[in-house]
């Protein structure tokens, strides 16, 4: 008989095997899904780049031929929500020029096309609110393939190439493809595979142990019987390979319903397509195929003791405890973690030194959990007295691999939580916006002209629609002092700042102009330019103006001096201009709407604007974050209880002696209880602690300096304890099915 067909009837004759097999299938198949997914996320990148790339201007200009278009890309937004605008203009014959996927037409000067979510907008809000922004008419809407997601807002207005201030000269729209787009998202897909696939895979080794010690005896009296090694392994590989296999086929089969659930995940502003998420053959099949075979490999290793020494195992002779060289594991995990981070943001290398930085600090949990597990259980022996302990302590000193198993998924998705809990306040610590201007105020920059022509073409429209606002121009100046130190500097007056910027003018106003400064300057010792360029000569200011302090309204804000046009010496005309127009709650979207149809393209800014994009950012980490927390947490659990069941049913013959020598089940069920959850009420302290390490790491490549620590980063840590104790509490069912069976059977 083959090892196949063996492999089958033990599957067919013994219940505990088949319950094995299945979970262990079922193991591999969530294995196998999520990292077809997590695979995925680069490739969903992709193709959302893809289609999004024709909206960005490209900068090499020239390097694909002679140019053909004039592009400028900017963002607007109405009533929170984020447009994207490509404003373009045919430098020759529009019929010449290549369309991307999903763009009808050319738009010609004052027409628009607009994306269906967009075009719904137009016809629900007011011309003044929307419509008007986009020229004179909206001919056509753009595709789903022109889309980066498909509810994005996007317009790309035709425009003459005189009325684009900032335009890029390019060769046709830009394509794309072979460009890596969000590597935020790839970074954090990268991290997922190492953070999950280990509690998924922890999760099939305790499915595959649920019998281990049964077929460990079975194996072992084969051997005796003079099998030979490669028999016994075969034998193994086949019934590890029917579950793993058809895990791998089941995990393969339900991806495209996990891709479907992912695709509604929004991210960067919107959802997915359904197409996005789906892999190349030549990269799903190797996953369908590693997984299982890493299984099989486990299966397979954990042989070393049934081939060479049959009798011990048969008689399940006492193993060696763990050396204490386990625990150099961890400080020489974090030194290579901390060595790949250090040399990735010296050298702005990839990202995947350091993350296999991360994957050695998380196996190396499993190197110094055993030896943790086996101390603990010491101090069981040496302190404790009473039965459920002791019993506890000599199995946590006796199997300390198996013991730690039970835990090894909690403390993996407390390491996760705490790393998470501790870069999300830091990342939030982050936000904010250091623009002067109040939150009520949107405003541009442009050069003089340009500036002068909206603040124009604003006020008619402002006029048009009724609106008593009107748009200033304020002047972009460059301030020198003797050092040659250059400070920016805005040119308004007094009343002007009091009504547009975030300073409190502290009396200035009713004194004699001068410059205005919430921190001190000598004018004596100050020129002013109106260039930017490095190097340009400056004009003193007149002797006796006067410096006159004025307070921030905010610790965030940018100190950017306020000179008054009437101290400003002659012969200075600045170069570049703010455009600025105040707003309320009830005109905002009109005043908006005013601004942009003047801008021809130049972007319209707001302090609030500002916020509401970084708080969308930090909404998307939040959310990856919770799914993967939850998705690890769900993981441990299951893993926790599965091997705490199989711990009851490995010893199921001494568990039986014990019961039948008058031990009562609540004594055996407490020392279950205690060998599960306190070495992962230990370890999960250590991971919690580890995670918080791991995160100062990963934020000194996003933002040198200490991270934030707040209270939750304790949550991960209770939550794990919890998750333990309750997988422990399965122990009570698993005896009773011990006592309610025959001990012959064994």
């Amino acid at each position: 008989m083959n090892s196949f067909r063996l492999a089958l009837r033990v599957l067919r004759a013994d219940s505990r095997t088949r319950t094995s097999a299945v979970l262990t299938g079922a193991g591999v198949a969530v294995a196998t899904a999520l990292v077809l997914l997590l695979i995925g996320l680069p490739f969903a990148t992709q193709e959302r780049g893809d289609r999004a790339s024709w909206q960005e201007p490209s900068y090499g200009s020239g390097e694909d031929g002679p140019a053909t278009i004039s592009v400028s890309w900017s963002r607007d937004y109405t009533d929170g929500e984020q447009i994207t605008r490509v404003d373009v203009a045919a430098l020759g014959d529009p019929g010449s020029v290549r369309l991307p996927e999903g763009v009808p037409a050319f738009p010609a000067p004052g027409e628009a096309l607009v994306s269906p979510e967009l075009a719904r907008l137009v016809d629900r809000l007011p011309g003044s609110q929307l419509a008007d922004r986009f020229g004179d008419r909206i001919v056509g809407t753009l595709g789903e393939d022109a889309l980066e997601y498909p509810e994005q807002l996007v317009a790309l207005v035709g425009q003459r190439a005189d009325q684009l201030p900032i335009g890029y000269p390019q060769h046709g729209f830009t394509s794309g493809l072979g460009t890596e787009h969000d590597l935020q998202l790839r970074f954090l897909a990268g991290v997922g595979v190492v953070v999950l696939l280990v509690p998924s895979l922890v999760l099939v080794a305790s499915a595959a142990r649920l019998t281990a010690a049964r077929r460990e005896r079975r194996l072992a009296a084969l051997r005796l019987a003079g099998a030979t090694p490669r028999q016994v392994i075969s034998m193994v590989a086949a019934e590890t390979a029917i579950a793993a296999a058809g895990g791998a086929l089941l995990g393969f089969a339900a991806s495209p319903l996990l891709h479907a659930a992912a695709s509604h995940v929004p991210w960067g502003g919107g959802t997915w397509q359904p197409t996005d998420f789906q892999l190349p053959l030549a990269v799903s099949l190797p996953i369908v195929v590693a997984v299982p075979a890493l299984v099989l490999l486990a299966a397979v290793l954990g042989l070393r003791r049934v081939m060479w020494t049959p009798l011990g195992a048969t008689a399940a002779h006492r193993r060696k405890p763990p050396h204490w060289a386990r625990l150099l594991a961890l400080p020489a995990a974090g030194g290579f973690f901390f060595a790949m981070v250090s040399a990735s943001a010296d050298s702005g290398g990839g990202v995947l030194p350091v993350l296999a930085g991360l994957g050695l600090v998380i196996a190396s949990a499993m190197v110094v959990g055993p030896w943790v597990t086996s101390a603990i259980g010491g101090v069981f022996l040496r302190i404790w007295r009473r039965p459920a302990m002791l019993l506890a302590g000599r199995r946590l000193r006796d199997d300390p691999k198996g013991a730690y198993r039970a835990s090894a998924g909690v403390v993996l998705a407390v390491f996760t939580g705490s790393m998470a809990l501790t870069l999300m306040p830091s990342l939030e610590s982050m936000a904010g916006s250091s623009s002067p201007f109040r939150d009520s105020v949107l405003y541009l920059e442009a050069d003089r002209a340009t500036a002068t022509d909206v603040v124009r073409q604003t006020n008619d429209e402002l006029a048009r629609y009724g609106q008593d606002e009107r748009a200033l121009a304020l002047g972009q100046v460059t301030l020198r002092n003797g050092s040659d130190a250059i400070q920016p500097a805005i040119v308004a007056d007094c009343a002007t700042a009091s009504v547009l910027l975030r300073f409190d003018m502290n009396g200035a106003c009713s004194a004699t102009p001068g410059i205005y400064s919430d921190y001190p300057l000598d004018p004596e010792q100050l020129t002013v330019t109106g260039s930017w360029e490095a190097g340009t000569a400056g004009e003193p200011f007149a002797p006796g103006t006067p410096m006159r302090p004025i307070l921030s309204n905010g610790a965030e804000i940018s100190s950017t001096p306020i000179v008054d046009p009437a101290v400003l010496p002659e012969g200075v005309e600045f170069q570049h201009a703010l455009v600025a127009v105040p707003t309320t709650e009830e005109n905002r979207e009109v005043v908006r709407t005013a601004l942009a149809g003047s801008a021809h393209g130049i972007e319209i800014q707001s302090r609030e604007t500002r916020l509401d994009r970084q708080q969308g950012q930090l909404a998307d980490l939040r959310r990856v974050t919770v799914i993967g927390l939850v998705a690890a947490s769900l993981l441990a659990g299951c893993s926790a209880a599965i091997a705490t069941a199989g711990s009851v049913m490995d010893r199921r013959r001494t568990f039986g002696a014990l019961l039948a020598a008058g031990t009562p089940v609540r004594v055996l069920a407490r020392a279950i209880r205690t060998e599960a959850a306190m070495p992962a009420l230990v370890a999960t302290v250590g991971a919690g602690a580890v995670g918080v390490i791991v995160a100062m790491g990963l934020y000194s490549l996003i933002q040198p300096g200490a991270v934030v620590l707040t209270p939750w980063i304790l949550a991960p840590v209770a939550l794990g304890a919890l998750v333990a104790l309750l997988a422990a509490s399965v122990c009570r069912p698993a005896l009773n099915r011990v006592r309610s069976e025959p001990l012959a059977d064994e």
